[in-house]
């Protein structure tokens, strides 16, 4: 196929009519941009003013389609970013009815608008409510934790929480199926100081429920453990016959790991040991186990010997 060849001249008319193409389509663009036009643009809705007498649970999603009136401009960039990305809603209404009209808060949802778009009309107009009665309940902080502890060293004592109780209100149903609320986890690893830090409750699902604080206060007693073994007496229970039961040995030996700070203080007196008797009249065991039914819980049981013991019944 054979090139047509320009001269210079005709490559400069050909150029100037180009450019006078190009020029007429973007003058057309930018007439078309600056027109005006209705778009849709999602956005969410966060409530404000809520009834102080009353819990609520909106009947619908907390998104909606907002019909909105703006150049060209805005429509091409609406895609990447709605301003706003929320809007607020006022419940003020909700004192004396179970709706809100959309269509009598236009002009206060459009002061939100950032730029000089305007919302015509909302997709749904009008948001439903379901009302219950509002309670208010107390209950106790869950601690969840994963923690790792150095090598020997461990938790001490009790965990203090401050506060040892929040604050849930809500519908008197959702409520009154709330005996707790947990923590996020606390995630420690090769831990061996007593730590304090703070912790945020676990996210609140339930959309009418609120709670107060929104975190708590954690003391994390740590310290270092060692072995340490004590004598025991034993005691037998459940010997309603008053047999005269005589066992051996009298005593065990309990092994277990102590925090540093309190391995002077605890002693025998800090653990029961007991045989029961029904062992040997209901199953017909001929050496009884030994049970701890009182034991420090800041110690770490480690083993008890003899773990059985023998006994002799004078009827």
């Amino acid at each position: 196929m054979a090139l047509v060849k320009l001269t210079i001249p005709e490559r400069k008319r050909v150029m100037v009519l180009i450019s006078c193409f190009l020029l007429a389509i973007a003058g057309w663009l930018f007439m078309a941009l600056n027109n005006k036009y209705v778009y849709t643009a999602k956005t969410v809705l966060v409530y404000k003013n809520f009834p102080q007498n009353k819990a609520f649970h909106p009947l619908q999603s907390d998104t909606v389609d907002l019909q909105v009136e703006g150049t060209g401009w805005q429509l091409l960039f609406a895609r990447l970013r709605v301003n706003p990305q929320s809007i607020d809603i006022n419940l003020d209404n909700l004192k004396n009815r179970n709706y809100i009209l959309f269509s009598e808060q236009l002009y206060g949802v459009n002061k939100q608008l950032e730029t000089s778009q305007k919302i015509i009309s909302v997709k749904p107009d009008t948001l439903y409510f379901d009302f219950s009665t509002r309670t208010v309940k107390r209950v106790p902080v869950k601690l969840l934790s994963n923690l790792e502890f150095a090598k020997q060293y461990g938790i001490s004592g009790d965990v203090a929480i401050t506060p040892a109780y929040v604050t849930v209100s809500g519908p008197t149903a959702d409520i009154g199926e709330i005996d707790e609320w947990k923590t996020d986890t606390l995630k420690l690893s090769n831990v061996q100081y007593t730590t304090t830090t703070r912790v945020a409750m676990k996210q609140n699902l339930l959309k009418n429920v609120s709670i107060f604080p929104s975190s708590v206060e954690v003391k994390i007693p740590v310290d270092e453990f060692t072995e340490k073994t004590v004598e025991v007496p034993l005691k037998v229970i459940n010997n309603r016959e008053y047999y005269n039961v005589k066992i051996y040995p009298k005593k065990v030996k309990v092994t277990f790991l102590v925090p540093l700070s309190s391995y002077e203080n605890v002693n025998e007196r800090f653990i029961e040991a007991v045989l029961d008797l029904n062992e040997w009249k209901q199953l017909g065991h001929q050496t009884m186990r030994v049970n701890l039914v009182r034991f420090p819980d800041f110690c770490k049981f480690v083993r008890t010997s003899p773990s059985k013991v023998d006994f002799l019944i004078e009827k």
